[in-house]
């Protein structure tokens, strides 16, 4: 008979594992997403939008139709004209003629040809003769949705590496979307091992010596709650010859990672190494963490294989701290975080010195203050898991916690993962989506969360501490620069750094074809021409009063100059409906509806960073990718931009740079 590759090895009096080098888990983490190749393990699916909920985004995903995609009514009552109830008032009642100048609409109905306004039901007054009355005057688009005021045809609904929510697939349906690329999901299996391990599916009861096992219930249902899919095999015996069929089968499966239950630590049954070294590499064998020292990882056939520690307490730090983590960045997932808050240790704790101890406390308020009390220590004690409110940990190069220290613990508690959001506040730009898409695309991605309150109100932001980073556009016709002149005025405490996001081409958006041959600004004041406005404070807005001073023309004598949206896809979407001629805005904008432009100015768009946030990781992620040919290249291509500048530091006189 031929000598098996483990003859000798289940000899009690065998050579044990040793625990040569066991390593930080940040450094267990790093060598085993080194050792993978992500591409080429996790594959893209197309999933039907209406079942992928919970499925993270493998590419951006674009609004295909605007919603609502007609003006309708938000409130039941009656649509009307909204000048023609002008004049209203309590001592002055005005009749409604149903039919004529009032329709009765309910909420989300398209509003009737020639009506821009709703009054609500109960403010009509129905007199004794049934006569319709108003005491009150509408205004235009008064309880009115108009098209496109919640989601707006060709815009970034969601960026690639998205968790797709539920709310999530329902604006992608509204938008049109009916399948989108996702992650396929992490396939796992899970392997028990243990001569003294009983089938729980059997519902055994244990005889002295034996244990029920449930560790890998514990892992597939942390699993379940990363997104992953998991399969678990029956227990294996202590037997290495059938322990390694296992684990190659497993491996010859579709799963993208193995993990062994038992068997990784130094007994003399411990088989789960020599089985992961006759089919792969070994990469880590003991962590610096405690309990989960006994923690297992290698590589064969280019997926991951995982010796997790038998004890339950050992084996929870080895799912969460290793394998949660990497299970997250196989799905391009973020990885599972807890809310953190200070406490303060009620009994001094002793901790062995070169290894991390993950405490597992009971945590309960006194006032403000938050207090945590250790439970009892051990790889097997289950109770401890249960019942504790959070975990804290002693550092490796500390001999223990004093009594009455205060430590950062994590509540046991799921919560968004704040610290990886990078908040933008400030002047609209399509740049901006562009840029949510790529930060979201890194190998360490950030969310760029953007609120459009124009540049003005972005100053605003900054001076409240309510933004990490604005968009500014503010030309200043005296000095003929941008941005610096009102920074002295609004924000004069606050030392900023101001970066060039790009050179924007401002113009006219018309409709395809300019239908009305609209050339420019003296155009606005034809009676024929509806014009839609920035809201105050943008800079589009200042351009446009600049430009309005420069010429000549008076802004009451054009047509919708009190009219405003928020955003230049807002404008464009008013033009590609019909419900407006024309507005000023950036050429990137028309190209999406496929609109015509007319070029008014180049202006200077920077993103204004306070200076005591430019070592913010969040921060420096961004200006490094605003450095890259790669970004400059698809700002280029968006159209309308000019990038000579783009992530390069502005200063006061530069003005276009040209």
């Amino acid at each position: 008979m031929a000598k098996s590759y483990f003859s000798g090895i289940n000899n009690p009096m065998a050579p044990r594992n040793i625990y040569l080098h066991t390593l930080p888990v940040p450094e267990a983490l790093e060598r085993a997403r080194a050792a993978l190749d992500r591409a080429a393990l996790v594959a893209t699916q197309r999933t039907p939008t209406h079942e992928a909920a919970g499925r993270v985004t493998a590419a951006p995903i674009y609004a295909h139709l605007s919603s609502p995609p007609y003006h309708s009514a938000a409130m039941d009552g009656y649509a009307v004209r909204a000048e023609d109830t002008f004049g209203a008032r309590e001592e002055a009642p005005l009749k409604l003629e149903p039919g004529r100048t009032c329709f009765a609409v309910n909420t989300g109905q398209a509003l009737p040809e020639n009506t821009n306004a709703v009054i609500r039901i109960e403010d009509i007054i129905t007199r004794a003769d049934g006569a319709l009355e108003i005491e009150a005057a509408a205004y235009p688009w008064m309880h009115v949705r108009r098209v496109g005021d919640d989601v707006i045809a060709t815009e970034l609904l969601l960026p690639q590496n998205h968790l797709l929510s539920p709310y999530d697939i329902g604006a992608l349906l509204t938008a049109g979307v009916w399948e989108v690329d996702t992650w396929e999901p992490i396939r796992l299996t899970f392997v028990p091992t243990g001569d003294e391990v009983l089938d729980f599916t059997t519902r055994p009861t244990p005889q002295p010596g034996q244990v029920v096992e449930s560790n890998s219930q514990i892992f597939q249902a942390l699993a379940h709650q990363w997104g992953a899919v998991t399969r678990r095999v029956p227990p294996v015996p202590d037997d290495p010859e059938r322990l390694r069929a296992a684990v190659q089968e497993a491996l010859e499966s579709d799963a993208h990672l193995v993990v062994v239950g038992a068997g990784s630590s130094a007994g003399s049954k411990d088989f789960t190494r020599q089985v992961f070294e006759s089919l792969g590499q070994i990469l880590v064998h003991g962590l610096a963490v405690s309990p989960g020292k006994p923690t297992l990882l290698a590589v064969a056939q280019g997926k991951l294989l995982v010796g997790a520690p038998g004890f339950p307490s050992s084996a929870i730090v080895c799912f969460e701290e290793i394998v949660a983590p990497l299970v997250a960045w196989l799905g391009h997932r973020q990885p599972p975080l807890r809310p953190r808050k200070d406490v303060k240790l009620t009994r001094k704790t002793a901790s062995k010195l070169g290894t991390e101890e993950i405490l597992r406390l009971a945590v309960g308020t006194c006032g403000e203050q938050a207090l945590a009390t250790p439970f009892s220590r051990g790889a097997g004690l289950l109770s401890s898991l249960t019942r504790a409110q959070a975990l804290a940990r002693i550092p490796a190069n500390s001999e223990g916690i004093e009594q009455g220290a205060e430590l950062e613990a994590e509540l046991l508690v799921p919560e968004a993962n704040l610290e990886r959001v990078l908040l933008h506040v400030g002047s609209h730009d399509n740049t901006l989506d562009l840029l949510s898409n790529e930060l979201m695309g890194l190998a360490d991605p950030y969310r760029l969360v953007s609120t459009h309150v124009g540049s003005l109100g972005g100053l605003t932001a900054l001076k409240d501490g309510s933004a990490m980073i604005s968009g500014c556009h503010l030309f200043d016709p005296h000095s003929q620069d941008f941005n610096f002149p009102f920074l002295a005025r609004y924000v004069p405490d606050i030392p900023l750094t101001l970066v060039n996001l790009a050179i924007r081409h401002q113009g006219l958006i018309v409709a395809a074809g300019n239908p009305k041959d609209i050339q420019g600004l003296a155009d606005l004041t034809r009676a024929d021409v509806n014009f839609v406005n920035r809201q105050r404070g943008a800079g589009t807005r200042i351009l446009l009063d600049h430009h309005l001073q420069q010429t000549g023309i008076a802004p009451r004598s054009i047509n919708g100059y009190q009219r405003e949206e928020h955003t230049h896809m807002a404008v464009a979407i008013n033009i590609s409906s019909g419900a407006a001629d024309c507005g000023l805005g950036i050429f990137s904008a028309a190209r999406a509806l496929d609109l015509d432009f007319v070029p008014l100015a180049s202006e200077r768009y920077d993103l204004l960073i306070p200076n005591h946030l430019l070592d913010d990781p969040r921060i420096v992620t961004l200006l490094e990718l605003l450095r890259t040919t790669r970004i400059r290249e698809k700002i280029a291509a968006l159209g309308g931009y000019e990038v000579y500048l783009t992530g390069e530091i502005m200063t006061p006189g530069l003005g276009l740079g040209r």
